[in-house]
């Protein structure tokens, strides 16, 4: 039975990240420009808070997510105005020479500022408990079933950006530095537009 729940976390999961929002976005930017490894640390960040909100959810822990629906308001607009300065900042950043090594710093912060932006959206537990209750997985779940769940979702969120990842590195050797630098302002333009439907659904 767990193995069932596990493959059904997968597809859950998978069909949670399809849709690309912001993050998307920014794990095909950060492929292109500054290589594999950092998409696919914005997958594995996104992942991760899909894999907490998906905790919450699965436990039924719901102290937890009454307290974030409570304050959506205040989170939401707080991820909708880091996601507006990040996209001006993804905008105005120049792209690094295609021809020289990426340096490997600053991996941890990319993939705990992915995992922070993620979890702004605190309706998403809300979809999880939606999409569990479609597939009958609302009640009842032991906590090996949870957990098995919770993981399956993880590790299909991250085949989604690893997928998405993989597309865009095919584009990576056709691109020089102008069209590198393209790249950055589009992904700019989009996160930027993110961020503020994020602050005017608020309205």
């Amino acid at each position: 039975m767990e193995l069932t729940i596990f493959l059904k976390g997968i597809l859950i999961g998978f069909a949670m990240a399809v849709p690309v929002g912001p993050m998307g976005i920014m794990c095909i930017r950060k492929t292109l420009t500054e290589g594999r490894l950092r998409g696919l640390i914005i997958g594995l960040g996104a992942g991760t808070a899909d894999l907490l909100y998906c905790s919450v959810a699965a436990f039924g822990l719901t102290i937890i997510s009454n307290t974030l629906f409570n304050q959506r308001l205040w989170i939401r607009l707080i991820g909708g105005a880091l996601l507006f300065f990040l996209g001006i900042r993804t905008f105005r950043a120049q792209p690094a020479d295609p021809n020289i090594p990426v340096n490997s710093s600053g991996i941890l912060r990319s993939y705990l500022t992915t995992v922070f932006l993620t979890l702004t959206n605190p309706l998403t537990i809300f979809s999880f408990l939606a999409v569990f209750a479609a597939l009958g997985l609302g009640n009842g779940l032991s906590y090996f079933s949870a957990a098995a769940l919770v993981v399956g979702v993880f590790f299909g969120s991250c085949s989604w950006f690893l997928l998405i990842s993989s597309g865009a590195i095919l584009f990576k050797k056709k691109l020089d530095l102008t069209g590198l630098r393209w790249v950055n302002k589009i992904a700019g333009i989009l996160i930027i537009i993110s961020g503020v439907i994020a602050i005017v659904s608020l309205l």
